[in-house]
């Protein structure tokens, strides 16, 4: 799984290098977001073919002389070394890959990315050693809280296997519980399943299209990931300062209170529903303005909230929801989720 491609990629219409051109251009206007955004630009030119201007994108990132530092470089370096070793530059790949394992991540995306490039090369043993060092440092034995972000590493190590031939183990057996896909593991990662693609029976054919229907779908949904559904948080004075240049949204938010309120209500509700994946992103003044004037609209005109809050989402400036109950509070109070919005009669 390669988190940095969007779902357009699926689509065969679409112009990647003039998507990646956009993307390198909404860079330059929102330099606090240029590492996602370069990123996806890097994908994007990846499925176009041009894996050297990828790969210069990549460096541009790492370089010393980057305006901000990478925030997640080890991520960016795992990329690198999946589309180096792409278009023939494997002993670079192999060298960077070395890098990050022995770097040791506490980001399951890095693993996943080096492990699956060893795999696509049929380096099945490296494979298994690399996504084994993940789940030991990441899923200890004895591990039941999974984050979601670890399901590639459960899941490529139990194909990985397969593969291999291994018997189950313990966090093989943890990968089959965390599983949401209709069909099996055991039945997804089957080394015969080839077989069943060159067979005249209708029946064996239907059985494959379902188990790869299956696959696809749960490849769907952890792509989809870095893009939660996110509701917009205005700090105080951000409220403050917001509310008295467009007093036409204080209808919206009443007091700061019931803003607070009605954030933790709403993820909850949307919880419940079974909505995955939730965020929550944080408003700005000045960066609301800028929005507003990109839309040629009046940044009084409340429409424009939610879909300020989906594009903060897609220049990935969402922090998760919810917060591990001992950890600060979302709304800034400094105080511990549990005793604070998280509480059970906090909503």
């Amino acid at each position: 799984m390669r988190p940095d491609k969007s779902a357009a990629a699926d689509h065969a219409d679409v112009d990647h290098i003039a998507e990646a051109a956009r993307l390198e251009r909404t860079a330059g206007l929102y330099p606090e977001d240029a590492e996602p955004l370069l990123l996806q630009a890097a994908a994007h030119l990846e499925l176009a073919g041009a894996r050297d201007r990828a790969t210069t994108l990549y460096d541009r990132l790492l370089s010393p002389d980057a305006e901000r530092p990478a925030a997640s470089p080890l991520l960016i370096r795992a990329l690198k070394a999946s589309n180096l070793w792409e278009y023939d530059h494997e002993a670079e790949a192999r060298a960077i890959i070395d890098g990050i394992r022995g770097a040791a991540p506490r980001d399951p995306a890095p693993w996943v990315i080096v492990a699956e490039s060893l795999e696509s090369h049929d380096e099945l043993e490296q494979a298994h050693e690399t996504f084994t060092e993940a789940a030991t440092l990441l899923l200890p034995p004895g591990t039941t809280d999974v984050p979601y972000t670890t399901h590639p590493i459960l899941f490529g190590r139990h194909r990985v296997r397969r593969l291999l031939g291994a018997d189950h183990d313990e966090w093989d057996a943890l990968a089959d519980r965390v599983s949401s896909a209709p069909v099996s593991l055991d039945e997804l990662h089957d080394p015969k399943r080839i077989w069943s693609l060159g067979s005249e029976n209708p029946a064996e054919l239907r059985a494959e299209i379902t188990r790869i229907q299956a696959e696809l779908g749960s490849y769907r949904e952890a792509l989809s990931r870095p893009f939660p559904v996110a509701i917009l948080h205005w700090p105080e004075p951000e409220l403050t300062e917001l509310l008295t240049a467009y007093p036409g949204l204080s209808t919206e938010y009443p007091s700061h209170e019931a803003h607070l309120s009605t954030i933790e209500e709403s993820l909850r509700e949307l919880s419940a529903s079974g909505t995955p994946n939730l965020g929550i992103v944080t408003g700005t003044v000045p960066s609301y303005e800028a929005f507003a004037a990109s839309e040629s609209s009046s940044p009084e005109d409340a429409s424009l909230l939610p879909q300020y809050a989906t594009t903060l989402a897609a220049r990935g400036r969402a922090t998760s929801w919810p917060p591990e109950r001992s950890a600060g509070c979302w709304c800034g109070s400094g105080t511990a989720y549990s005793h604070c919005h998280g509480g059970d009669g906090a909503a």
